[in-house]
């Protein structure tokens, strides 16, 4: 995450790379590709984001910040992203009445370009974040990412994680570094969508001087 100020105003930019590790075969495949895993695994790059919010430079005890958010057709399997370039907007808020740190993000996202045998693209998503900070950079943590397709049919839309873990702040030299791990059970999901997950985060943190 970096800032930048223009006059009145902070520019936020968001970029995750996600790196993503499937142990199991998915049963009739992803739309648009019918067949499995190749061998009851895959691992590569996923799609990466990239979100810009335009906030307040002066914010009161409720920090918010708007903007556009774009997914790249980065990711290196087939199982691993959506094959398409896609953009929608994105909303976060934020407050911070300590010792917690509670948020919400927003997005939605339409593909524009891409292969064009995969399914076209408009997809949902929040993140709820409640951290309860604690002495020597620790925190406990719920983040789970609720995310709806709506090009599936209206049973098979929603995945609805539940759960959470650990992080700490550490430094690289001045650069601040966020850790977490976090472990999540979906008590809603597709069919044919894993019953459990584990996401293990690194966040590189450049505040404003």
């Amino acid at each position: 995450m970096i800032p930048f100020t223009i006059g009145r105003w902070n520019i936020i930019t968001r970029t995750i790379l996600p790196i993503v590790y499937l142990p199991a075969p998915i049963d009739g495949g992803i739309p648009g590709l019918p067949q499995n895993l190749p061998s009851g695994s895959t691992n590569g790059l996923g799609d990466i984001n990239f979100t810009a919010f335009l906030s307040p430079a002066s914010p009161g005890k409720l920090i918010w910040g708007i903007g556009p958010s774009i997914g790249l057709n980065t990711a290196t399997s087939d199982f691993t992203g959506t094959g398409k370039w896609t953009a929608g907007p994105s909303l976060v808020l934020l407050t911070q009445p300590k010792p917690w740190t509670v948020g919400l993000l927003v997005r939605n996202l339409w593909s524009f370009a891409g292969q064009s045998n995969r399914d076209s693209v408009n997809s949902f998503m929040t993140q709820f974040f409640i951290n309860y900070n604690l002495p020597g950079g620790w925190y406990l943590t719920s983040s789970p990412v609720i995310t709806a397709n709506w090009q599936a049919p209206a049973g098979e839309r929603w995945t609805v994680p539940l759960g959470g873990g650990v992080g700490k702040i550490i430094r690289l030299g001045p650069i601040p570094l966020n850790l977490q791990v976090q472990g999540f059970g979906n008590v809603v999901a597709p069919e044919n969508a894993p019953d459990w997950s584990l996401r293990f985060q690194a966040q590189l943190l450049f505040p404003k001087g």
